[in-house]
């Protein structure tokens, strides 16, 4: 790929800028963040940076003001000097005279996290990078440094001003995550012929724009899309198939029935190649009652796919060889009920055993494949990336990838 790495630039001595996303759920009765992959993959570029001698200098977010989880940067440093194994020092300032001259006293190997980069209004802002080098972020810390490293796969589809601005000033390398996201999607849309998708969760829009930007793409080809979560009820529907009260008034009040249309086309474009639940397990009383499409409608909400479902499904993620590939978005079901947690149980350990490329996406799958039993080194790549991914993967251009390019 036509970007530069780690590998490609001496740090030694060098004051390197390094986009993270530590943006991290909050437990609502503490305050306190909680642990997870992100930090956790992050905190690898910033160990090898230090290792390297680097003066590493990083900047992150926590919430959107006026949120309830728009916190300052002060527990992130604790949970990163965990994981890097090293000091992370803290700053409660961003471009000021305290974050200035914090950078400017960075001994080789040392690591600062400034604050909460989302307290200046222009970080929002969509603009170029060369309007962005124009803002105080950049004028102010771009003078400091001598590279900035993108790491954050899961922002890069904002152009906001600590994701694009500093390109305007300084050379732009990929952090480690940045480059093992783009590695594995290029692994996916490029490098294979055909491809198996599974599409599961309740935001079945973001599923829809998948298949239809690879469909347009017309390579890879899509071999088979197994459909499960909202989608699969959609199709359901779609069929002429009463799903029940329950779940109607749950699809109509997210106005999901919107998408129908969209959900019919996909079925007529894909024909046999689309797989589509043949029974669904509904809550009755708290306990899983499965039910056959057959003797739809279901006495209660629709949490998960059915046991046919998942022996149709699980067999043929078994059988995909190692040059075929799979994209996951999104669980089977209502995985955080351990009542419902089957198909997404069953599904991901049969990806884990396949032989095929497996890639999982979507903002919650690491919690996913734990409460399953799973570690995210059972597949061939679990992406940090949510809404960067459905971006990516809908074909849509990325400024903070464009950036690399530079």
């Amino acid at each position: 790929m036509n970007f530069k790495t780690l590998d490609d630039v001496n740090v030694s001595g060098k004051t390197v800028i390094v986009r993270v996303d530590l943006n991290s759920p909050v437990d609502p009765k503490t305050g306190k963040i909680q642990d997870n992959e992100r930090i956790k993959a992050h905190a690898e570029t910033l160990r090898e940076l230090s290792d390297k001698g680097a003066k590493v200098v990083v900047l992150a977010h926590q919430g959107r003001k006026g949120g309830s989880d728009f916190l300052p940067l002060k527990q992130h440093a604790e949970l990163l000097s965990k994981h890097v194994g090293k000091p992370v020092k803290y700053v409660p300032d961003v471009v000021g005279e305290e974050a200035q001259k914090a950078i400017k006293n960075l001994q080789n190997g040392e690591i600062l996290l400034l604050e909460n980069v989302r307290t200046l209004d222009e970080e929002t802002v969509e603009a170029s990078p060369e309007e962005h080098a124009k803002g105080i972020l950049v004028s102010k810390l771009a003078p400091l440094a001598d590279y900035f490293i993108l790491d954050a796969f899961s922002v890069a589809h904002r152009s906001h001003a600590s994701i694009v601005g500093f390109a305007a000033k300084l050379p732009v390398i990929a952090g480690r995550v940045m480059e093992r996201e783009l590695k594995a999607l290029s692994e996916l849309l490029e490098k294979r012929d055909k491809i198996m998708l599974f599409m599961g969760g309740n935001k079945p829009e973001d599923c829809i724009k998948v298949v239809e930007a690879i469909l347009n793409r017309g390579k890879p080809e899509i071999k088979l899309l197994l459909s499960a979560g909202i989608l699969g009820q959609l199709f359901l529907m779609a069929d002429g198939f009463d799903l029940g009260a329950p779940s109607i008034e749950y699809i109509k009040k997210k106005k999901f029935d919107a998408l129908i249309d969209r959900v019919k086309k996909l079925e007529e474009v894909l024909g046999d190649r689309l797989m589509k639940p043949a029974d669904v397990a509904c809550d009755m009383d708290g306990k899983r009652l499965e039910v056959t499409v057959k003797y739809l409608p279901a006495p209660g909400p629709i949490m998960d796919i059915g046991g046919e479902t998942v022996a149709i499904y699980t067999r043929l993620i078994r059988s995909a060889s190692k040059d075929d590939a799979i994209i996951v978005k999104g669980p089977a079901g209502a995985y955080e009920y351990e009542q419902f947690r089957k198909g997404t149980a069953e599904i991901y350990r049969a990806l884990a055993e396949s032989k095929a490329f497996t890639l999982i996406g979507g903002g919650d799958s690491s919690t996913a494949i734990r409460l399953v039993g799973l570690r995210p080194e059972d597949f061939s790549y679990v992406s940090l990336a949510g809404g960067a991914l459905i971006h990516y993967l809908s074909g849509k251009k990325m400024p903070g990838v464009e950036i690399l390019k530079r």
